[in-house]
């Protein structure tokens, strides 16, 4: 028992916690795009998020890929993941993606 209670112990110390940043999306410091241009995160969003988390969030897959690219899968996969996305920004972000 006290060997299962140390491992979720270690493995809630593990888990990476992410430090936010401001959810603007309006003016020069804008971190995250309006649901009109497409919603998600701007360029310097990204960057300001990765610098803060040590984290590597990479741009979205707009454009024409190579069917089985690594960028066709990434599309996929995000995707398949925000399936569930009802809301306006998940609708908006989705277009964006061409899902």
């Amino acid at each position: 028992m006290q060997i299962l209670m140390f491992k979720k112990h270690m493995a809630a110390k593990k888990r990476k916690k992410t430090k936010p940043i401001r959810r603007t999306t309006k003016g020069k410091n804008a971190n995250y795009r309006s649901t009109k241009s497409g919603a998600g995160m701007t360029a310097k969003g990204r960057k300001r998020y990765n610098k803060k988390n040590k984290s590597n969030l990479k741009a979205p897959v707009t454009g024409k890929v190579k069917k089985g690219s690594k960028a066709a899968k990434r599309r996929k996969s995000f995707c398949a993941r925000s399936k569930g996305w009802t809301g306006k920004r998940g609708k908006a972000a989705r277009a964006r993606w061409k899902c």
